[in-house]
């Protein structure tokens, strides 16, 4: 027997049919080992030793490839062809060693770029030893990471209240979107005209010239900047008599795109699908790991992490044939097509992601696949089939016109394209971000000389734009042309800007948070260095150079932490006072936007003589005056937050982020807006007392602050509100908003609302059919409004399986026993086979110690009840039996500390005195 590990429950079971009975494959579920989330577990004094644990669910994984291996013929490691792929191997090996359970077995390393028979195959009959140098590269990014997140982290808790973390890629992304805003905020717009002249050829054909230039100069797109300009050049116009001074038409060829790099897949995705980064990832991991179609289970695409665009001869020679059978012979080029990549990393720079068999057309599959599982299929079958056909043939035409007025000569120009022959056209044109379509129409026939007629002179202002804030699809392609990060790490670092709530999505563009322009603002001063686009595209060159076996990693890091270490140091000594003037000095256009009037946006509007200035507070920065405490002035840091459009600000004393709505009409109390720790809130009137709290309600999801007005805040304030009648019981069903958000409930029965329940107008049969559906036995605590994503039944009990989001993350369960998915697993994309295995494994390990003891805790409760009241009674009598002897020995401790301490003793005998 042979031990094959991989990464994942999929890939082992596709991989395991295509070995038979004479393997067993099994999965590491991802990473078995980590760094420990605490202080010392890289060790620069100790030449960065790195402290690696096994996690709870690494620990079982090891314990079954250990029980797995003892009789084995050989340890064969099959996991991902990159980087990460050799460090999950190298941990495994390493764990398996540390529990002694390798002993003399032979290990082998084997990879393949797709999981497919031959794929496999192949690669068994090639094995080698583990890359070293992959390892060392993957051991110092980790230790990186580590370092910067453990060393900066806490000085921005010190200095930046409300700030969450810092990372080496992480922060340098972050720049990128401030810096852009940035760009758009201090931007003026210019001014411009353009004139077109719509003209007309002797047989009646239109089309449009646009001025060019005047007079023997040219004219530029800016050069007109004025209306009276504009119409000086109008009026000459439709006086002039116009003719074509000249024609060209010259041939053009557009060539297709090279296959799709893990960058270029998801910036397209994210253009034509509208999928993030992270959900491209985990889409493609699925079609990669393996699909069943048709009762056969295959991997239907190569490795999605990789910066190569090449293709195998044999990948190459399939689409070719797949292109003359489905779209003609016209279409396949004479010689294949060859892409090549100025490749950061040799070692890294896989075959490019394409299908792994091109006659398994999208529609063929279709069937097989989940809806955004068969998009992305069409996708990178489509780009990769077009990468081989042939060129589009265009024809561009260009045409001179010369306008005469007078003496005076205007030069107009037209142009027009025309496609001749689609090409790869026909199946693929990559979509941009931010640039006008390039195609334009055909100009009608005409030839010099020939006259024009002139139907009407258009002159249209214009201004200027500044740049569009990034998509994420544009982050990623400008992080890659900086040479930031590593393509497989874009997804990540986006899914992290979000979840620490420095970055918003609005109309698929990112806008950077407040708490994110901070935090860039104090990098930027005070570890410049460190988000410099150059020093960390160095960086990353430095660490391919180790993968490269080129420089050992601990020099890497050595140079690394000597400057940085003496950074953060420097920062222990920053008042507050320093922290504060930098950060007024960057983000002072964004704070304190121009008026527009010529006074000075800085100027207290309460007093009148104080400047405002950034302050920081306990639950984060907002603006106040200098002239505090005589002026109370405060508001939030930008129109962002709570006080919408700038109003509200606290200017009689009130805290920062708190905006008055009004007067409850009941009550005669104030309804406030106010920023809290835990995000925004309502409150009637103030506290009246120590321990007293007025009344509140948490604004619910979707819900933004500058949507709240005092109707809806009192809508709020009134919840918990009567909804329906339970149809048996007769009681209340209640809506309100708790810890979790908005539920209904009923007794002791919870549900929480659906993504699109309102609180506020959730009706009587919504209400009634969560709570019978939570009563039912449809999920567990607070969890029942969500049925879940039903993936079928179980083959063996008949049971239906769902997937669904539980409190501590995805899971699987038949109503019985729950199975929560591993890290590497996405809920959107875990299969029924996959989940029943899962459950198996669940239920063979027997039930959680939790579980466990929940069941004992009945009765271990009654049997400590039953005792407690013997067990008291010998307590005091035991108590009252000590008390003297304990009295005595207290006495002569105090006075033995009396006698060694003389300024002491008269505390100590008082102490004695009171009974102390």
């Amino acid at each position: 027997m042979k031990v094959v590990v991989v990464e994942s429950p999929a890939k082992a079971k596709t991989i395991n049919k295509y070995l038979g009975k004479d393997y067993e494959v099994l999965a590491s579920f991802g990473h078995i080992r980590d760094l420990p989330a605490k202080d010392g577990s890289v060790d620069p004094d100790a030449d960065f030793r790195m402290i690696w644990t096994l996690e709870d669910k690494g620990s079982k994984r090891v314990s079954e490839i250990a029980k797995a291996i003892k009789g084995a013929e050989k340890l064969i490691l099959a996991t991902d062809p990159d980087r990460e792929g050799e460090a999950i191997s190298w941990h495994v090996v390493e764990a398996l060693r540390e529990k002694r359970a390798l002993k003399d077995l032979p290990v082998e390393r084997v990879t393949f770029n797709a999981i497919t028979k031959d794929a496999v195959e192949t690669a068994l009959r090639q094995p080698r030893e583990i890359d070293q140098a992959l390892v060392d590269a993957y051991m110092a990014r980790r230790a990186l990471d580590y370092l910067v997140g453990f060393t900066l982290s806490p000085v921005l808790w010190r200095k930046l209240p409300g700030a969450r973390s810092a990372g080496r890629v992480q922060s340098v992304a972050l720049r990128l979107v401030c810096d852009r805003e940035l760009e758009i905020e201090t931007f003026r717009p210019r001014e411009y005209w353009s004139l077109i002249a719509t003209l007309a050829t002797k047989d009646g054909a239109v089309f449009d010239a646009r001025l060019v230039g005047a007079d023997g100069k040219k004219i530029q797109r800016l050069d007109i900047g004025n209306g009276k300009d504009a119409e000086a050049f109008k009026k000459d116009l439709e006086l002039a008599t116009f003719s074509v001074a000249n024609v060209e038409a010259k041939p053009a060829k557009r060539h297709p795109y090279p296959p799709f790099t893990t960058s270029t897949l998801q910036q397209e995705a994210s253009r034509k699908l509208g999928l993030a980064p992270a959900q491209t990832m985990r889409i493609a991991q699925r079609l990669y790991e393996g699909v069943d179609i048709g009762g056969e289970t295959v991997g239907l695409i190569t490795y999605m992490r990789t910066d190569g665009v090449d293709m195998a001869p044999e990948a190459v020679h399939s689409a070719r044939q797949v292109i003359g059978r489905e779209y003609g012979d016209r279409y396949v080029p004479a010689v294949p097509r060859k892409y090549s990549t100025k490749a950061k990393n040799a070692q890294e720079a896989h075959e490019a992601i394409r299908p792994t068999d091109m006659s398994r057309l999208p529609k063929a599959v279709a069937k097989y696949l989940e809806p955004e599982q068969a998009r992305l299929y069409d996708l990178i079958w489509t780009r990769t089939v077009a990468s081989q056909m042939e060129s589009a043939e265009l024809e561009r035409t260009t045409a001179e016109i010369a306008a005469q007025v007078g003496p005076r000569k205007i030069d107009l120009r037209a142009t027009g394209q025309v496609v001749k022959f689609d090409g790869f056209l026909t199946l693929y044109n990559e979509s941009k971000d931010d640039e006008a379509d390039e195609d334009e129409g055909r100009l009608p026939p005409m030839k010099a000389s020939d006259p024009l007629e002139r139907r009407r002179i258009n002159a249209s202002q214009h201004f200027t734009e500044p740049p569009p804030r990034y998509s994420e699809a544009s982050l990623v392609k400008r992080m890659e042309e900086l040479g930031i990060g590593r393509p497989s790490t874009y997804a990540a670092v986006l899914q992290t800007l979000r979840d620490r709530e420095y970055v918003k999505i609005e109309k698929k563009r990112l806008v950077p948070e407040d708490k994110g322009r901070i935090v860039t603002a104090f990098l930027e001063s005070f570890f410049r260095r460190y988000v410099e686009y150059d020093f960390t595209a160095d960086l990353e060159e430095q660490l391919d150079r180790v993968s490269n076996n080129e420089i050992d990693w601990k020099q890497v890091m050595r140079d690394f932490w000597g400057d940085f270490s003496a950074a953060i140091g420097e920062t222990k000594e920053l008042r507050t006072a320093e922290v504060l003037d930098a950060l007024n000095e960057l983000l002072g256009p964004h704070i304190f936007p121009d008026k527009g009037d010529g006074s000075n946006p800085r100027t207290c509007p309460t007093c009148g003589t104080g400047q405002l200035s950034l302050k920081l507070g306990k639950f984060g920065a907002f603006i106040g005056c200098s002239n505090y405490p005589e002026c109370k002035y405060t508001r939030q840091l930008a129109a962002s937050g709570i006080d919408g459009d700038g109003e509200g600000s606290s200017e009689n004393g009130g805290q920062p982020g708190v905006k008055v709505l009004g007067e409850d009409p009941e009550t005669g109390q104030q309804v406030t807006l106010r920023d809290g720790r835990f995000g925004p809130f309502v409150q009637l009137g103030e506290s009246e007392g120590e321990g007293e709290k007025p009344k509140r309600s948490s604004l619910p999801k979707g819900l933004a602050p500058s949507q709240v007005d005092l109707e809806k805040a009192l809508k709020l304030l009134s919840l918990p509100r009567h909804v329906a009648t339970h149809p048996e019981s007769g009681e209340p069903i209640l809506a309100s908003i708790g810890r979790y958000g908005p539920y209904v409930q009923h007794g002791k029965t919870y549900a929480n609302l659906g993504p699109g329940d309102d609180v506020l107008e959730i009706g009587a049969n919504r209400a009634i059919d969560l709570i019978v559906t939570k009563e039912s036995g449809g999920g567990n605590a607070r969890r029942a409004a969500d049925p879940g994503r039903p993936l079928g039944d179980d083959p063996e009990s008949g049971k239906p399986i769902v997937v669904k989001a539980g409190r501590y993350g995805p899971y699987v369960t038949d109503g019985e026993t729950n199975a929560t998915l591993p890290r590497t697993m996405a809920a959107e994309a875990v299969t029924l086979d996959e989940a029943v295995e899962l459950l198996k494994a669940r239920r063979a390990a027997g039930p959680s110690k939790k579980s466990a003891r929940g069941r004992k805790a009945p009765a271990k409760k009654a049997a400590v009840a039953k005792k407690a009241p013997a067990k008291k009674a010998a307590a005091k009598k035991a108590a009252a039996k000590k008390a003297p002897a304990k009295a005595a020995v207290k006495k002569t401790a105090v006075k033995k500390t009396a006698a060694k301490k003389p300024a002491a003793k008269k505390a100590a005998a008082k102490k004695v005195a009171e009974g102390g």
